[in-house]
């Protein structure tokens, strides 16, 4: 028969994955016993043998996608010590669990079916691993439960005896209530087996668990603050089962399967988050850059200013970057993606920094389709070849690092930065005024002219001054001792006096700043030893998964089948260089796993390049590619861990021939080293 009926869109907010199904336009077709393929038809389509999806049937495809993206998320985050929840949030609490007129628990067609579901999918080859010597049968049952109000009503004598046992430290595992609303370490040890949880409404307020990473709505959810509560569920950063937390966007990934669109979800959560919050995104506005950090040309460092982030706002404005309410227009964002926003003479040395702050404003929530999400493949051939292995043993080794600084140096160098900082102003306050009319159509405000008014200068003796010493403190992680003499010898307690707020505020970031580079001054590396190092059998154990439109396809030379960039142009560019020149003969974009330890945080290198020279000598590089290769350019903590991967990467070059770490734009740029 014919079939007519929009795609289903399937889509990505951020972290957030977006599985919708519309009524009418999902159709499923049984490809072998056990296994099921969902296809969404075009307009004017033809399909034989399948029919439209009914809405008890799209439940059921909401529950399967959900039990599929869970079991995923367990065969990558369990060896790591993460358990994985997902939650379902449903319509009627009796589509779950009824109670007979004994008291006796009913199992109702959304706990059927997840059981159903959930025996078929520990059938499928992806899964199978999963369930070794597992009776999969009893597992369909224990591995999801609910708790809801009507629990509390309908209760037999013997759960009686147990609610009242509750309370005691010898309370059951079984006890629902407790296992979910209150015992959150229990929840989350592999120990228990629950890892499913129904919920109709008791979970909305006072409820948090870091480690939920499937939400599935079976009900519509209604006002714009009930789903941002809804989603809160899943906004938190896991914990192993040592209660730590782990971070990283290819940890911390929260699925959502819903009824809407996931345009439509995207939008409402966004309404959502500036209503609530009052943050306006895509709005760029005038002081937004004025605490850029700079280098004075002396040599001491500072803040951009108030003036400056005032010109930069001025020349965005006149190109049609953005309005005169400051709102980002796609002109803007087109600039950023292609890599051709630039800035007047005068302020072109701050363009990295002012990119970076763009980047943050102008995106919309970025959306991708989940049905382009692929797992991308080794390329046996170059992966086993003895190129791509003189390579690796020449970077695959792990280091430790030991920070040598001068403390009398960092005071000496924290009380210069904050004297040669930026002016602080005195705390003023501007008075306006507005008319009141009250007539038949109600009460009327008029606001006089709002650049009129009175400016009053705020006393220094009115202000109340606040402890200097422990907000530094809690600001720096610096010793009050060393605080004191940072605040005496920078001459500047005097504007503490005139305005305390923004002299702290200044003082706080300087400090930072000028830890940051002391400690990456002062670092060295050191290879551990032979045994401590990245194996190359973790291209292929450790999945690598994209999106087909960050994607370039079909690459020979890559150890991946496809590489994944993450940063738009610059490395897309790159890898189609690599691609061309003939002197590249092996390459690899580094996966996420491969991390270099720095003080500011892990620091993953974009690329491993394998060059040869006039058909003879063979290079080794690991190259960072950035679209500019000024450091002046590039955020402190960016740059920092830059410079620290330049040191690991240095104290690997031992031998003949060894790697050499470089920055580059282009595969020019690194043509140039050869």
């Amino acid at each position: 028969m014919v079939l007519a009926a929009p795609p289903v869109r399937n889509g990505f907010i951020n972290a957030i994955q977006v599985y919708p199904f519309v009524d009418g336009a999902l159709y499923q077709v049984y490809t072998a016993p056990g296994q099921i393929t969902d296809i969404a038809l075009q307009p004017g389509e033809t399909l034989v043998g399948a029919g439209p999806v009914a809405a008890g049937d799209t439940v059921r495809l909401m529950i399967r996608r959900t039990i599929h993206e869970h079991l995923e998320k367990e065969k990558r985050l369990a060896p790591l010590g993460i358990k994985v929840l997902s939650l379902f949030f449903i319509d009627a609490v009796e589509h779950y669990r009824s109670y007979d007129a004994d008291g006796n628990p009913v199992k109702g067609k959304y706990a059927r079916i997840f059981e159903e579901e959930y025996r078929r999918a520990a059938k499928l080859p992806d899964f199978v691993s999963l369930f070794r010597e597992v009776d999969v049968t009893s597992e369909a049952e224990e591995v999801h439960n609910g708790y809801f109000s009507i629990d509390k009503r309908v209760v037999t004598p013997f759960e009686t005896y147990e609610l009242k046992k509750s309370s005691a430290k010898d309370a059951p595992e079984n006890d629902t209530y407790n296992l979910i609303m209150k015992d959150k370490e229990k929840l989350l040890s592999f120990d228990t087996k629950r890892k499913f949880i129904f919920s109709h409404s008791a979970l909305k307020e006072g409820w948090d668990n870091p480690n939920v990473f499937q939400i599935c709505a079976l009900r519509e959810i209604g006002t714009e603050r009930e789903r941002r509560q809804t989603i809160g569920r899943g906004l938190r950063l896991c914990v192993n089962q040592g209660g730590e937390r782990l971070r990283g966007f290819d940890i911390n990934t929260l699925t959502v399967i819903a009824t809407e669109s996931y345009e439509d979800f995207a939008e409402n959560l966004q309404k959502e988050i500036e209503k609530d919050t009052g943050i306006k995104f895509g709005i760029v506005e005038k002081h937004q850059f004025a605490r850029i950090p700079v280098v004075n040309p002396d040599g001491s460092t500072g803040m951009l200013g108030f003036e400056e982030s005032a010109a930069i706002f001025d020349h965005l404005k006149a190109e049609g970057f953005v309005d005169t309410k400051g709102e980002v227009q796609d002109k803007l964002r087109t600039a950023l993606k292609d890599g051709t926003l630039a800035l007047p003479v005068a302020l072109a040395a701050h363009l990295g920094a002012v990119r970076d702050v763009l980047k943050k404003v102008a995106g919309k929530l970025d959306i991708k389709n989940a049905d382009e999400r692929v797992t991308v493949k080794t390329r046996q051939a170059i992966l086993e070849s003895a190129e791509f292995q003189a390579l690796w043993d020449r970077i695959k080794h792990k280091t430790t690092y030991r920070v040598h600084f001068d403390n009398e140096k960092l005071i000496t160098d924290c009380a210069k930065a904050i004297t040669n900082g930026p002016p602080v102003s005195k705390a003023r306050v501007r008075v306006r005024k507005a008319d009141l009319s009250i007539g038949q159509g109600g009460v009327e405000a008029k606001e006089h002219d709002k650049n009129s008014g009175t400016i009053i200068t705020i006393d220094e003796g009115d202000i109340v001054l606040p402890d200097v010493l422990t907000d530094l403190q809690d600001r720096t992680q610096l010793t009050r001792k060393s605080l004191v003499r940072i605040l005496t010898e920078c001459g500047r307690l005097a504007d503490f006096k005139r305005n305390p707020q923004a002299f702290i505020e200044i003082a706080g970031e300087v400090i930072n700043r000028t830890k940051r580079l002391a400690i990456v001054d002062g670092i060295k590396y050191q290879r551990i030893g032979d045994e401590h190092y990245y194996a190359q059998e973790l291209f292929a154990q450790e999945e690598l998964t994209g999106y087909l439109r960050n994607m370039l396809k079909d690459a020979q030379k890559s150890v991946f089948e496809h590489v994944v960039y993450d940063s738009g142009g610059v490395e897309r560019t790159f890898a189609e260089q690599l691609e061309k020149n003939e002197a590249v003969k092996i390459y690899a974009k580094l996966p996420a796993w491969f991390k270099v330890p720095t003080p500011l945080g892990t620091y993953n290198p974009d690329w491993a390049v394998l060059v040869e020279v006039s058909g003879e000598e063979r290079l080794y590089f690991v190259v960072e590619t950035k679209s500019s290769l000024f450091v002046d350019d590039l955020r402190d903590i960016e740059a920092g861990k830059i410079a620290c991967g330049e040191a690991h990467f240095s104290a690997l070059a031992s031998g003949p021939n060894p790697a050499r770490y470089i920055k580059a734009r282009t595969v020019d740029d690194l043509m140039d080293h050869t």
